[in-house]
């Protein structure tokens, strides 16, 4: 489990391709000697396990169905990801329950810069958008956000200078590809309700 609140980013130093999986290798400034073998970690908001570690480096495998369902088969050599490890019992929720079970991919349709805030145009698959509500919760890449406005399957959030400077977001451009995660509430309660998207 895990509260979309992102501190820091790692930079992938490596990947490898074997038998339709991915390893990938991510310099991280973590305490890495809190994070065992086997732990998990959430990247680019993506739930990977730790395979192997070193003094300032952290491996990780993606198997195809990760690979089917997430951005990581798109990720390359230099690029920056957002890291969250794991919430711990008395740890602060400053964000919402995310799970790291990304549901699909979404695309950015717009940045456009407000004042010192930017907003960002973000199209959810179709099967997703009746998970998403005006002021309720999304996970992109990880990021824990606040939906702005709805329109269909496009909706708004306002990045802060903040999370602008400490997640990978300001790389993001026009028709990218980014790790949606839907409020796991809204699917229960559409569960409960028999309302679930086909």
């Amino acid at each position: 489990m895990f509260t979309g609140i992102i501190r820091i980013t790692g930079e992938i130093t490596e990947i490898k391709e074997k038998n339709h999986a991915r390893r990938v290798v991510i310099r991280a400034a973590l305490p890495l000697d809190e994070i065992e073998t086997g732990a998990s970690v959430a990247c680019d908001g993506c739930c990977l396990t730790v395979v192997e570690k070193g003094s300032d480096w952290l491996a990780f495998d993606a198997a195809a169905e990760t690979l089917s369902k997430t951005n990581v088969g798109q990720w390359q050599k230099g690029m920056p990801v957002n890291l969250e490890t794991s919430l711990r019992v008395g740890d602060e929720m400053g964000g919402h329950m995310v799970s790291g079970h990304v549901d699909g991919l979404a695309t950015v349709e717009s940045v456009t810069p407000d004042g010192d805030a930017w907003r960002l145009k973000i199209r959810a698959p179709d099967a997703l958008a009746p998970y998403i509500a005006p002021k309720g919760s999304v996970a992109l890449n990880g990021i824990s956000l606040t939906v702005n406005e709805v329109e269909g399957p496009v909706f708004g959030v306002c990045i802060i200078p903040h999370t602008w400077a400490v997640t990978n977001i300001g790389r993001w451009r026009k028709g990218d590809k980014i790790n949606l995660e839907v409020d796991m509430l809204a699917r229960y309660v559409a569960r409960i309700l028999g309302k679930e998207a086909a």
